[in-house]
């Protein structure tokens, strides 16, 4: 008989919030949302007032590098302990759960949550484990998720991790049974983000039928898991782990709870996820100049690629050309990180939502390249082939569309 610890999984004690605990207010979106958009996280904080939320047990990027970085994740950390001694929570509940998620976009996109075994996982290039990476990891990126996870009493997944199931053999039959149960959780999400419903799948018989399943998908394929949202958190947290194992003698290490990370599996094939690029937007560049030296710096090669600029509500066509088969994320990435590096007072950031980028690049000094999108059905065999993909190359849907925090899991007993 196949077992869930065959394929890299284990079944988690999910933490819900307790009977009377306000879900609309309780859920939040993922943390590296809105990043140059403080005025969305303030918004939540209006929203949510003084009842409990997961806005209190993450750190929001936007906040990262602030002066008071430190004094947010010990009250983080305090606030943990804090839910758990008063009953915020309700008592664990062993399972796995089926993910209903509708968005302003979609009816309906299926996950599944379950514990990923960070043995079996690695973000660095050259991976050749069971889970893997699907963009680059900016290192520098993981230390402060390090310290918010590191003294940290529970995880909240944001994680999507992505199985090329195209016979739908894994996930959906998992919700068809589940579906027919009453919900964990039944919440819409604000502001206006849609609505996630949560089903239990606990019985012996379905989670052997989950395991069989992910055990024939990933029979002499490459790799089963690619990680299509959340790469530097689920990174963070194999580096807590990797550092929290040398502690631990061998015997301890089987089943320390440091070991796993929440996630939500997702059919990559599923009509409900959405495949989105990831913007860019620079401060500190006037329009112009930026597009002549990126159009120098990526003036010969094979492959051409037209990007779209958008900078004080003008907008024009960025040719960039690279090597023969580069993609136009790759290149005007590496034409973007040289220019950067000659300018310390010039920034970069990420954005979900060509709206959302024409909106924040109609400000001074500021400039936004539209991508065009992504196509699922090449992502598992460019990841065999290349591994990671650059930063940033797509996104799982727009910013609307990300994982709320809802379900949390206990990693330390004190």
């Amino acid at each position: 008989m196949s077992q869930l610890g065959d394929v890299g999984l284990a079944v988690p004690e999910i933490l819900l919030p307790a009977t009377g605990v306000d879900l609309a207010r309780w859920c939040v979106v993922a943390c590296d949302q809105y990043t140059s958009q403080p005025e969305y996280w303030k918004a939540v904080e209006e929203r949510v007032g003084a009842a409990p939320s997961t806005l209190r047990l993450v750190l929001p990027e936007a906040w990262l590098g602030a002066s008071d970085e430190a004094a947010r994740i010990a009250a983080i950390q305090a606030e943990m302990r804090a839910y758990l001694e008063r009953g915020v929570f309700a008592p664990p509940r062993r399972g796995l759960v089926v993910v209903d998620r509708a968005t302003p976009h979609v009816r309906s996109r299926l996950g599944l949550l379950a514990a990923l075994d960070l043995e079996r996982y690695e973000w660095r290039r050259g991976a050749q484990a069971l889970a893997r990476a699907t963009e680059a990891t900016v290192e520098e990126r993981l230390p402060p998720r390090m310290r918010v996870r590191d003294g940290a009493l529970v995880e909240l997944p944001h994680v999507l991790v992505l199985i090329d199931d195209p016979e739908r053999t894994v996930i959906e039959p998992a919700a068809r049974a589940a579906r027919r149960r009453a919900p964990l959780y039944d919440t819409a999400l604000e502001p206006d983000a849609g609505r996630v419903r949560g089903f239990p799948v606990d019985g012996a018989a379905e989670l052997e039928a989950v395991a069989a399943a992910l055990a024939k998908l990933g029979s002499g394929a490459p790799f089963l898991y690619a990680v299509g949202d959340g790469n530097h958190s689920l990174a963070a947290a194999k580096e807590v782990w990797e550092a929290r194992k040398r502690a631990l003698p061998e015997a301890q290490r089987a089943t320390d709870p440091l070991r796993w990370a929440l996630v939500e599996l997702v059919n990559v094939h599923d009509p409900g996820l959405r495949f989105e690029p990831i913007h860019r937007l620079v401060f500190g560049a006037r329009a112009a100049e930026l597009v002549a030296e990126l159009a120098r710096r990526a003036a010969s090669g094979p492959a051409r690629h037209a990007v779209r600029w958008l900078a004080g509500g003008a907008a024009g066509e960025l040719a960039l050309h690279g090597p023969a088969g580069s993609g136009p994320v790759a290149v005007l990435q590496t034409a973007l990180d040289a220019w950067l590096a000659e300018r310390p007072a010039a920034r970069i950031d990420y954005i979900h939502g060509e709206r959302t980028l024409a909106q924040l690049a109609a400000a001074p000094e500021r400039v936004g390249f539209a991508l065009p999108p992504f196509e699922r059905a090449a992502l598992f065999s460019s990841v065999a082939r290349d591994g990671a993909l650059p930063r940033k190359t797509f996104s799982l849907g727009d910013a609307e569309e990300k994982r709320f925090y809802l379900e949390a899991r206990r990693i330390r007993a004190s």
